[in-house]
């Protein structure tokens, strides 16, 4: 249940991966015992009293990794992450050798 702030309006609220996993589930069977997709999200959303599109979202990223459905996998996503923060510090990395570089060269050059 999406805790209340002072306003009255939800605040943001984080959810454990069980959670996740459990809703998931629940929208599953659903589209199971009903044969349709139609409304499931939205009426296991109100039952937990979880955000109808944060849901939505849930689902449709269990489908992709499940391989139901096309997309980036988590999995990939997360390798995607690591290696695109691998390349950064390799750019920084670089960046102060060939500065580094630059100033010992000009170090040589100005000896007498």
């Amino acid at each position: 249940m999406p805790i209340e702030g002072p306003s009255g309006k939800p605040n943001a609220r984080r959810y454990s991966e069980a959670e996740k996993e459990r809703a998931v589930r629940a929208v599953r069977q659903l589209r199971k015992e009903l044969g349709s997709d139609h409304g499931t999200v939205k009426r296991v959303a109100d039952q937990l009293g979880i955000g109808t599109e944060s849901l939505r979202n849930w689902v449709n990223q269990a489908d992709i990794d499940a391989g139901d459905r096309a997309g980036l996998s988590s999995d990939d996503a997360e390798r995607i992450r690591r290696l695109e923060q691998e390349n950064r510090e390799l750019k920084r990395a670089n960046e102060i050798l060939r500065k580094a570089s630059a100033y010992f060269a000009q170090a040589e050059l100005d000896r007498p």
